[in-house]
């Protein structure tokens, strides 16, 4: 998989791609990852890439140059274009699995007040990591780059991401580990029985407890029939 980010922060990405998941990745030959100053792709020698709002308001707006000039010197017939900004489709684990799947992701950081409107014609699909306005759209673009490299065969141990919090419509069941007992507290009898099958059915049980408990909004049509486990 081959990752774009342009952005007019690069410098922002610095610690991010020499973390475990992205740096193994891109070592193993499974992951090309390259961040794009925009503001190269601009006339002049202030590299404006901002201007104030036609029609008068507050803040600034991304001019559209910039960013559509690196647009296309980046983009390819098999590239996903993403742009990131509050008003997008609220992503999800699943669109981190599909997003997955695709040869090249191009994600745009936005930032100030927005994108100048005629930017949007040049994209495939707009994301939200949430319901909240950060600075700038770098800290989105590592959250979706890093949950979807982390999916990519032989980014984690096999298996691993298998029975995660969302993968199956449910939060993940409560882990536990060494020592068998800490201040009185416990590990359940049933992890250590031994018993495979008493296990998965408690931890499909303690799922859906959790779930119901802290995100009762997740149990929808899909998940009718688990409710009445």
């Amino acid at each position: 998989m081959r990752i774009s980010i342009l952005t007019m922060t690069p410098e922002f990405f610095g610690d991010f791609l020499r973390t475990p998941v992205i740096s193994r990745s891109v070592q193993a030959d499974r992951l090309a990852i390259e961040v794009i100053d925009f503001r190269d792709y601009v006339q002049g020698s202030f590299r404006k890439v901002d201007d104030s709002p036609y029609g008068g308001g507050r803040g600034m707006i991304i001019r559209c140059e910039p960013v559509i000039n690196a647009l296309e010197v980046v983009r390819t017939p098999e590239s996903k274009t993403i742009l990131l900004c509050p008003g997008g489709a609220k992503y999800s684990q699943k669109q981190a699995r599909i997003l997955s799947g695709e040869k090249h992701l191009i994600l745009i950081c936005g930032h100030y007040e927005g994108f100048d409107a005629r930017i949007y014609e040049y994209v495939d699909e707009t994301l939200s990591i949430g319901d909240y306005i950060l600075t700038g759209g770098e800290l989105a673009a590592m959250v979706v780059a890093d949950s979807v490299v982390r999916l990519l065969k032989g980014s984690l141990r096999e298996g691993s991401a298998d029975e995660e919090s969302f993968e199956s419509g449910l939060l993940e069941y409560p882990q536990y580990t060494r020592p068998a007992e800490f201040r009185g507290k416990a590990v359940p009898d049933v992890l250590i029985s031994g018993n495979h099958e008493a296990i998965r059915k408690w931890r499909e049980e303690q799922a859906l407890a959790r779930t119901k408990r802290e995100r009762p909004d997740l149990l929808g049509e899909t998940n009718k029939d688990k409710e009445s486990l």
